[in-house]
Parts: structure tokens; C-alpha cells; sequence
């Protein structure tokens, strides 16, 4: 049984012996090893030792209303003494039929239909599956393909790391991986001198216009993280790309796999980030698939799905087993997963979360204002919950990402660059106070990375108490 009474050395030192921690070159993590945390409330995380942390990633993007929600808690209790989980083959339950029937209702029914997972790479595979076996089943065998983009990250089970195109975590596994098609990204900070967001988009969809006018015979689906790409370093990009690739899929019949895992549940500013893709006045855009995770339990319990149309769902109905979509994972559709996610989309509704998180933002972004002059900065970007800036690179040193983190540990916060990439992604629970905090602290340890003394130094790993 864990107890407070032990100090972080003591877990530290157990976990390095037993725990291979994701994401983790584990020899680094001899010297530096992982901070341990006792309990989480609202944004905040606290050590063995009663200092805090301000969870400025929300845990890899997952924790939306805070650490220990009341409301969420609630749902979950009442759920626990009704039924923890019974498998989703043969059998269902109301918490998976709710869900499924109101994220659908999101999309005024246009994906109608939704298959559950575990995890976000899951849910990619489910997609890449779905859209693979639709054309073999419609008689179209020849569409096996899929299109990706530069720098899009989508998992790491082996085929959503076929359509990632981040070498870390590629390049070791690549001799395992089916071959895709990468086409450039519409990421706005490759703009040319005047060049618009919306151009650049507009030379990535001439680009994969040309991968679809060569191959579409072949190509079953192109995949996207819709407005941002996360893992590339936040890149962002303008909303028209999306009808651009709405458009490209239709005119070359080709699949459109939206993976939201990141970027849905309102970090963009709207439920869907696709919903972005709509033009005032016009109907709705939506892809052929969705995928999403993280965020929909709140970060409180593992659970993928992925949303597809009612065309998709019904070319898999057949009297031939093998027709029909077999995939499948032991706790596909927990029932303890989908009340969370209940509950999330019950917070959207009764708190008016997306307006909120408008006033948010601006408090957010002007706290974090100084960064968009500052000469060691450069592309301060913001779109919804989510800010980035890149530290410039004479003035970032090495390993400034590991540099970062620590020294923000000295300011309270918990947070992890990528790259040079400084990124918040914080929990909806901020107010005016706490983004003005915020804000100073994340100035704070860039000072403390840039300023006086060798800027390259490891700073001290000392924590403040919030």
C-alpha cells in the first residue's frame, strides 16, 4: 500500500528498478528520475514530499476539468456499484450506448456509428482497419494505401506508426512498417516572407492533390490531425486545409480519417476540431472517421473510439462472418470508461464549456502577451486551449527540453517541451489569478534558462511549494 509517509527518493529508487517508464531514454533517467506524485486536485499535482505542481500539460493532454472532479468522481462511484465492465461482444450496457449515441448526436448524425478501444493508437488502427476492409468489401481491392503528413504523429502501436513521420519513434521500427504516403503539411510556420496561413495550406493541398491525382486507385485513406499537429511541435494550421481536404477525398473517393485523440473535446476552441472546417452560413464538413481519446474520459480512465458514417457501417453487414469487422480488445467499451466520458460531455453541456474557455484563453493569452516580442521567441501561436512558442535555437542550448522541465519544477510547474517547442495545455479550470500565475511562472523559467550564468547549465531540480 502506497503512503504519503514516504519521501520521492524511496520511489524514485523503486520505480527505476522495476518500471520502464514510456517515452524515456531510461539511462538518462538514472540521473534525472521521475518526479512522484502522491495525489492530483483541480490543476495541481503534489509530490511525497507536499510540493506542488501546476499540471501545465494536463498529464499528455488528457486531464480536461481538473485532477479529482467532483462530478466526475460521482459518476464514477454510482457506476462502480452498478456494473465495472461486462464484454462489448454479445453484450452491451448503458453507458456505451449513451455515449455512443450522443457524440453521433454531435455530429447531427452524421457518424452515426461508433466502435470502442482502448487507446489512442488503437482507436488509428480501428480507422486504418475500417476504411482498408469498406474497399475490399465494396470490390474495390486495389485500395490499400493510406496518405499521411510530414510530421503527423499518430501512435505507436506499428500501424499507426506507418502514418507517423516523427523519426524518433519511427525510424527503429520502420523495417516492421507497411509504406505510406507523405505529402507536405500545411503547418503555418513554413510561411515564406508574406506568405498567409491559408497559402501555405493551399500549396499542402496542391501537394497531396498530386500524391491523389497519381495514386488514388490505390489509396484507401489519408489521415489528419485536424488544426494541429502535436507531436511536430504544435504546429497549427489554417481550418481551409481541412475543406481542401474534404474536398480532395470526395473528388478522388478516398477516406478521410480525422484523429482528434488531441486536438477534440474542446481543445481547439470547438467540441470537434473539424467543426472548424465549416464556412459561416455553410453546412457542416465532417470526416469519414473520427478518432478520439484522451480528453473524452477527463484523463481519469483509458478509452479510444472511432466515429464513421452510416455508409461505412453498412458494408460490413453480411451473412459471411468475414465480412464483418472482428476486431476487438478485452475491455473494448468499459462501462466504467464511458460513464467517465458521460460525465465529461455532461460538464460541456451544464457549464457552457466551450464559451467559458473563450474568456479563458484571452485572460491566457494575455498573460503570456510579453512572449510574442520577446527577440528569444519565435512563433507565438494560440488556438483554443492550447499556446505554443519556439525558443530560438541560439538561445535554447542543448537538451533544452530536459532543461526546461527542471527548471520549470523550480517554478511550480510541470511541464514538457517538445524540442524547442515550449507548450501549455492546461486544465479548463483556469481563472484570471491563475492565468496571470501562470504566465509569470512560465517567464520565470525561460529567464532562468537565458539570462544570468552559463545558459546552458543544468538548473538545480528544487521544486517550489505552490
Amino acid at each position: 500500500m502506497t503512503t504519503s509517509t514516504q519521501g520521492n527518493a524511496n520511489w524514485q529508487r523503486r520505480s527505476l528498478r522495476h518500471v520502464w517508464h514510456p517515452c524515456t531514454q531510461m539511462q538518462r533517467a538514472m540521473k534525472l528520475p521521475p518526479l512522484p506524485i502522491v495525489r492530483g486536485q483541480g490543476p495541481w499535482l503534489e509530490d511525497y514530499e507536499g510540493r506542488r505542481y501546476f499540471d501545465a500539460t494536463s498529464s499528455w493532454w488528457v486531464n480536461l476539468f481538473g485532477h479529482a472532479d467532483e462530478r466526475i468522481n460521482a459518476a464514477l462511484k454510482d457506476q462502480l456499484d452498478r456494473l465495472p465492465h461486462v464484454m462489448l461482444a454479445g453484450c452491451t450496457h448503458a453507458p456505451a450506448v449513451e455515449l455512443a449515441e450522443r457524440l453521433s448526436a454531435l455530429t447531427g448524425g452524421v457518424l452515426g456509428h461508433c466502435f470502442f478501444a482502448s487507446d489512442g493508437a488503437s482507436a488509428v488502427e480501428i480507422a486504418l482497419k475500417m476504411s482498408f476492409h469498406y474497399w475490399r468489401n465494396v470490390g474495390r481491392r486495389a485500395k490499400r494505401e493510406f496518405v499521411c503528413l510530414r510530421q503527423g504523429y499518430h501512435g505507436e502501436t506499428l500501424g499507426a506508426l506507418a502514418v507517423t513521420d516523427v523519426a524518433v519513434f519511427r525510424d527503429a521500427y520502420d523495417p516492421l512498417l507497411m509504406r505510406a504516403h507523405t505529402v507536405m503539411s500545411p503547418d503555418a510556420r513554413q510561411a515564406l516572407p508574406g506568405e498567409l496561413p491559408a497559402e501555405v495550406a493551399a500549396r499542402a493541398a496542391a501537394d497531396l492533390r498530386e500524391r491523389l491525382e497519381a495514386s488514388h486507385g490505390q489509396i484507401a485513406a489519408v489521415i489528419v490531425e485536424p488544426l494541429v499537429q502535436c507531436a511536430a511541435g504544435m504546429a497549427m494550421h489554417d481550418p481551409s486545409y481541412l475543406r481542401a481536404l474534404r474536398a480532395l477525398c470526395d473528388e478522388y473517393e478516398v477516406h478521410l480519417i480525422a484523429d482528434e485523440i488531441a486536438v477534440g473535446c474542446g481543445r481547439t476552441g470547438s467540441f470537434f476540431a473539424f467543426e472548424q472546417a465549416a464556412l459561416p452560413g455553410d453546412g457542416a464538413v465532417w470526416p469519414d472517421f473520427i478518432c478520439l481519446s484522451k480528453g473524452i474520459t477527463g484523463g481519469y480512465l483509458p478509452l479510444s473510439l472511432v466515429m464513421t458514417r452510416d455508409r461505412i457501417y453498412d458494408a460490413f453487414l453480411d451473412d459471411d462472418v468475414a465480412r464483418g469487422f472482428l476486431h476487438s480488445h478485452s475491455y473494448t467499451g468499459n462501462a466504467l470508461a464511458c460513464r467517465a466520458a458521460l460525465a465529461v460531455l455532461d460538464r460541456f453541456e451544464q457549464d457552457d464549456v466551450l464559451r467559458v474557455n473563450r474568456q479563458r484563453a484571452a485572460a491566457l493569452t494575455q498573460a503570456l502577451s510579453a512572449l510574442k516580442i520577446d527577440p528569444r521567441i519565435e512563433h507565438f501561436r494560440q488556438l483554443g486551449m492550447i499556446w505554443a512558442f519556439d525558443v530560438r535555437e541560439e538561445a535554447a542550448g542543448p537538451r533544452f527540453a530536459e532543461r526546461f522541465h527542471l527548471a520549470g519544477r523550480a517554478q511550480a510547474l510541470l511541464i514538457r517541451p517538445i524540442g524547442r517547442t515550449v507548450y501549455l495545455l492546461p486544465p479548463y479550470v483556469l481563472d484570471d489569478a491563475l492565468s496571470g500565475w501562470l504566465g509569470e511562472r512560465v517567464m520565470a523559467t525561460l529567464d532562468a534558462l537565458t539570462h544570468a550564468g552559463d545558459p546552458h547549465a543544468d538548473p538545480a531540480p528544487e521544486p517550489a511549494t505552490a
